[in-house]
């Protein structure tokens, strides 16, 4: 007869069983060893917002800042033809650009040189630093949204290293606004943009950096020392450099010279143009063209292409302490006139001694200032200067002339440039040496031995095939050197070029790569 109750009995003793022998099991396989407790994360703030709302609002501009710039902080590629690669990058500027220091480019592709620009108005014109686009025969311009046009360089300026492209995008570009760099303070906020790209169209894309404005008319002599080095130039020439940089503790990295120096109101203050280094390597120090001189070298290469440099003629030294107690001026301030120049400005007007102090009412004290402000001038304006003569000042008016130093308008070479250099590769014939270098079984065929950086093809990863062997262009079959570009010249711009490649056990590859317009 069914007990109920003696059955509730039953299933609880064995239920009981069968849990003793279940944790035997588990003690014997290590499942009930010490366990943890999860720990619990605060996430509440430690510190109120009240506490810290001017560092937060601060952070919130940089953000608002750079949201707004970046879009037109361009990244420009600029490739030198083969006359032009022998020529020397400055060692000050060396390390802006893309190439690694050392990596040479074949002669047969020239080399590609990388930096930053930005858009200053919406129909295309870019400025640059004219270290990154000198000498180059064609110039690339990639935007924020990875659309990409061949530039026309308007005009190049090695005296102030600015330099001036424009691209035709057929619709209004995103712009920065000017500020006025005069009126920029040593304290003041500022961030350094670029758009360095090394190589690809995403990487290291607009880095934003910040810090403040360290000091104003910094005279570094690079430009003076380039010119004069410079056999187009030489030692005459140098003396017209205007180096009057804005310096900055922003680190400024490789690829963003040419970038924007932007003051918390969103407007250019400066062109990011060169690092103070004993290592290479940031230290610190940065300095940027100042926007007003850059926007007066934009003006002329856009009417002239090329600038209308004017001048005093005078030769001009700093004012030391001595100089301020033999002349007898109110403080270590002013630029000394060593000599007059007979058929200059100044003849006449000025006498060797006397002490300029102030340009049109604005002090001036040192060289690189008073350069800097007579170049914002053009020639036939008429200045007055203050200078201190007998012991005290009186004011002289000039009107200013053309310097003999400026040359003719940039002109960009014309060469003919093959469609295997578009892409970025360069292939030679696998001969006998050449195969048993590389340790193909047999001699025979086309081997790819460089491929361009910054070109279609690294872009597309094409490197990793250096030292394969190029079997096919698209559906051609490829013999020789000549069989490759009779291949590619059949591509046309935008369309898209298929290689096939071959390594030394016979193992195929491809890459697809579209070919540049």
């Amino acid at each position: 007869m069914y007990d109920p109750l003696r059955a509730k009995v039953k299933v609880v003793f064995y239920s009981a069983i069968a849990f003793l022998f279940g944790l035997a099991i588990t003690s014997g396989l290590g499942w009930t060893s010490k366990s943890y407790a999860m720990p619990l994360i605060e996430e509440t703030a430690q510190v109120s917002p009240e506490a810290v709302q001017p560092a937060l609002d601060l952070s919130q501009a940089f953000i608002n800042l750079a949201d707004a710039v970046t879009p037109a902080v361009v990244r420009i590629e600029a490739r030198r033809p083969v006359t032009a690669v022998n020529q020397e990058v400055p060692d000050a500027f060396r390390r802006f650009f893309d190439a690694p220091e050392g990596q040479n480019q074949p002669p047969s592709q020239g080399q590609i040189a990388g930096g930053s620009g930005f858009v200053v108005s919406a129909d295309g014109y870019i400025l640059t630093n004219n270290h990154v686009v000198e000498g180059a025969d064609e110039v690339k311009v990639y935007f924020p949204d990875r659309r990409y046009f061949d530039a026309e360089i308007i005009g190049t300026d090695p005296f102030t290293d600015v330099a001036l492209i424009k691209v035709n995008a057929g619709e209004p570009l995103p712009a920065l606004a000017f500020g006025n760099s005069d009126n920029v303070r040593v304290g003041e906020w500022i961030l350094a943009i670029g758009n360095p790209g090394f190589g690809n169209s995403t990487s290291l894309d607009f880095t934003v950096t910040a810090g403040i404005i360290s000091a104003r008319g910094r005279p570094l002599q690079l430009l003076q020392n380039e010119l004069r080095s410079d056999p187009r130039f030489g030692d005459q020439a140098s003396r017209w450099a205007i180096e009057d940089f804005l310096q900055t503790d922003a680190v400024i990295n490789p690829g963003n010279s040419g970038g924007p120096m932007v003051s918390l109101n969103g407007q250019a203050v400066g062109i990011n143009s060169a690092i103070a280094s004993t290592t290479g390597a940031y230290q610190g120090y940065g300095f940027a063209i100042p926007i007003n001189l850059a926007r007066r070298v934009m003006e002329d290469l856009v009417e002239y292409g090329y600038v209308k440099r004017p001048r005093i003629g005078v030769e001009i030294i700093t004012a030391t302490a001595e100089d301020a107690e033999v002349y007898g001026l109110p403080s270590v301030s002013g630029i000394l006139v060593q000599a007059v120049g007979p058929e200059g400005p100044a003849s006449g007007n000025l006498e060797p001694e006397d002490v300029i102090v102030a340009l049109d009412g604005k002090s001036v004290g040192y060289v690189a200032e008073l350069q800097a402000q007579i170049a914002q001038r053009r020639p036939g304006d008429r200045v007055s200067l203050t200078v201190y003569r007998d012991g005290g000042p009186i004011d002289v008016s000039i009107q200013l002339d053309e310097a003999p130093i400026n040359s003719s308008p940039a002109s960009v070479p014309e060469r003919t440039i093959h469609s295997e250099e578009r892409l970025g590769i360069n292939v030679e014939e696998l001969d006998q040496e050449l195969a048993a270098e590389l340790r193909f079984p047999e001699a025979g065929g086309v081997v790819l031995t460089q491929v361009t950086r910054g070109s279609p093809a690294q872009r597309r990863g094409v490197g990793q095939y250096v030292g394969n062997k190029l079997i096919r262009v698209n559906a051609t079959d490829i013999a020789t050197p000549e069989d490759v570009r009779d291949a590619l010249d059949l591509v046309g711009g935008g369309e898209i070029v298929s290689l096939h490649f071959e390594n030394q056990d016979g193992t195929g590859r491809v890459a697809n790569v579209r070919m540049p317009s």
